[in-house]
């Protein structure tokens, strides 16, 4: 059943690739639900599954290696996995949309910044020329360009990395989309210029009560931006939770691992804690839980079966034979 406060539901999302070596499981019975104005954190290890989570969202998965094979992905009650492409377009960039990691791959270095916003809004929405430019110096007003008449007849090219990203922001936001998934957007950026970018998000999120997945490797991101945080181990949801209470009691081994491997500014180590062993090839899985030739309070049943998700706490869940 749908519940009115969540615009975005996914539900045991599955998307495989089929590769010489195997099927690759890469997002493996996902599920979340997102609220309307709620920020919601996705974090975990390279390799996770994160980024072809959010690819799937949107519907771009690489073909003809990968595919979505189950689940349920409801946008405002309407499940996008049944749309065909052309439904798609007409969704995707309006509704719900995406700002990847690297902008230099986004932006098309032979058009103008003007040229590349008004695309999204010539396709969306029904507006005269002159409209569409008023549009577009207001989307870089919003997202705090300065002098946009100017910068809008510019080239990729002539921006910096920080100005490139916001315009991305600026694409993203034009068409004032429902869900907002902001793909390692802040990895590109400097420290200082990433404290400006997720501030400005952060505020364009409330004033236009927006919805964000934010992934991202960076606790620090997560704790500035996000309302809620899903870590994500070999294609699952190993934990989810509110923010606070996810650093403050951390249920599943591996998260807590994730948290100590952050430096503390008032400890003095010789060597930084890191999670023993690597993650697991997601086409040959171990039996049991993923997690567990990597865990340090490993038992006979992590080996042989995969823990079920349960409710720790009011609000958080997480997937672990310890909280039995």
């Amino acid at each position: 059943m749908i519940s009115n406060d969540n615009v975005l539901e996914v539900q045991d999302l599955k998307t495989h690739f089929y590769t010489s070596r195997g099927v690759v499981k890469a997002v493996d019975g996902v599920s979340f639900a997102l609220k309307r104005g709620e920020a919601l954190g996705l974090v975990g290890e390279s390799g996770c599954g994160k980024s072809i989570t959010c690819f799937s969202l949107i519907r771009l998965v690489p073909r003809p290696a990968g595919r979505i094979v189950g689940g349920k992905v409801l946008l405002e009650g309407e499940d996008l996995l049944t749309k065909n492409e052309k439904e798609m377009t007409k969704i995707r960039g309006k509704r719900i949309t995406m700002i990847l990691q690297d902008p230099m791959m986004s932006l098309n270095p032979v058009f103008t910044i003007g040229e590349q916003i008004t695309e999204t809004i010539r396709v969306h929405q029904k507006l005269g020329k002159m409209e569409i430019w008023e549009k577009v110096k207001e989307m870089l007003r919003l997202v705090r360009i300065p002098s946009p008449e100017v910068r809008m007849r510019e080239y990729p090219h002539q921006m910096s990395g920080g100005m490139r990203q916001r315009i991305s922001g600026a694409i993203a936001l034009s068409c004032q989309p429902s869900v907002l998934i902001a793909d390692e957007a802040t990895t590109a950026l400097d420290v200082t210029i990433q404290a400006q970018f997720l501030s400005l998000f952060k505020e364009i999120q409330e004033q236009a009560n927006l919805s964000m997945i934010v992934v991202t490797h960076d606790f620090g991101i997560v704790a500035r931006a996000c309302d809620r945080v899903a870590v994500m181990y070999a294609g699952k949801i190993v934990e989810n939770a509110e923010t606070r209470e996810l650093f403050n009691n951390p249920a599943h081994p591996y998260t807590i691992a994730l948290l100590n491997s952050l430096p503390k500014m008032e400890m003095k180590v010789d060597t930084l804690y890191s999670i023993e062993g690597q993650p697991p090839e997601l086409h040959a899985l171990p039996p049991g839980c993923s997690f567990a030739p990597r865990c340090s309070h490993v038992m006979e049943i992590c080996q042989r079966e995969y823990p079920p998700q349960k409710e720790v706490a009011p609000g958080h869940f997480a997937r672990c034979w310890l909280k039995g």
